[in-house]
């Protein structure tokens, strides 16, 4: 049976943050995404509706916000990065199969896209499709809602 997909994420913190509740553990993951770009606000739209996005950290790099060691504004501006509970931080293809382990209905192509062949092809694809990126983005937008932030959970 398909899992239902939550209606709301977590609570939106100051400076674009959407972190776990006050009693939480630390987020088992750390998102850093565009949220001026229509094309990511939509993706991470959809994986804040998720289950097992309530452990998660989703901070939208377009408001100013510190993204913690070893990865500028401008960096995570430009890429798709995640950092884990221990701190490793991942771009890339790697950043979306580190997410994607975390969201049960994305596991089973998490498993898939980790394999080395499987993620090599994907780094290519994403490298080749940052380009074009804001482009997409202009002419998607109106279809995408236009918005330049994810909704309030």
């Amino acid at each position: 049976m398909p899992e239902a997909p939550h209606d709301r994420g977590p609570p939106e913190a100051p400076g674009g943050r959407t972190e776990p509740g006050p009693a939480a553990a630390p987020p088992a993951l750390t998102v850093y995404f565009d949220g001026a770009c229509p094309l990511c606000w939509a993706e991470i739209a959809h994986y804040r509706n998720q289950r097992g996005a309530e452990a998660l950290c989703f901070v939208d790099v377009a408001q100013p916000a510190p993204c913690g060691p070893g990865l500028s504004r401008e960096a995570a501006l430009a890429r798709f990065h995640v950092r884990d509970a221990e701190g490793r931080l991942l771009s890339g293809a790697a950043a979306f199969v580190g997410l994607w382990q975390r969201l049960p209905r994305w596991r089973w192509f998490a498993r898939l896209a980790a394999l080395p062949p499987v993620l090599a092809l994907l780094e290519f694809g994403y490298r080749a499709f940052l380009p074009l990126r804001p482009a997409l983005s202009r002419r998607l937008g109106p279809w995408l809602g236009g918005r330049a932030t994810p909704p309030a959970p």
